[in-house]
């Protein structure tokens, strides 16, 4: 079973920034992430795996600053979530309602990120997550 909590938090100017980074760079992959997609399915018409484009994410890292600073796991839920919305398009197109292809996400359309494993600690009232600081939570 999983569990969601939602916590108030209160973050620095310099957190927030960072976040807001984290969430730009999960978009652009994203996007990216459909675009080869969408890109592979027109011009070979075969479809790309999730596996294929998390195989892919080594080769990013290495090549793009901004990545290296990222979990590899939050990169990794970035293409399981275009996976999962591939999914539910193609069991909507079999049960004969087509619409809803994935979309491109914009900035105020993309805005979680989530941490799994590594990457982060909870101290106390304290968050925090590695390269991008300190949230002081405030329970319910």
């Amino acid at each position: 079973m999983r569990r969601t909590y939602l916590y108030q938090a209160k973050i620095s100017k310099q957190t927030k920034a960072n976040c807001n980074q984290w969430l730009a760079l999960c978009k652009n992959l994203y996007n990216q992430s459909l675009e080869q997609r969408i890109k592979a399915y027109k011009e070979k018409e075969k479809s790309i795996s999730a596996f294929t484009q998390m195989a892919q994410l080594p080769i990013l890292r290495k090549s793009s600053v901004e990545f290296k600073t990222i979990n590899s796991q939050v990169l990794q839920d970035v293409i399981q979530r275009l996976n999962k919305a591939y999914k539910a398009f193609f069991q909507r197109v079999k049960r004969g309602n087509g619409k809803g292809f994935p979309r491109f996400k914009s900035i105020n359309r993309y805005d979680s990120f989530t941490l799994k494993q590594t990457g982060w600690k909870l101290e106390g009232r304290c968050l925090y997550i590695k390269n991008v600081g300190r949230f002081k939570l405030f329970f319910s």
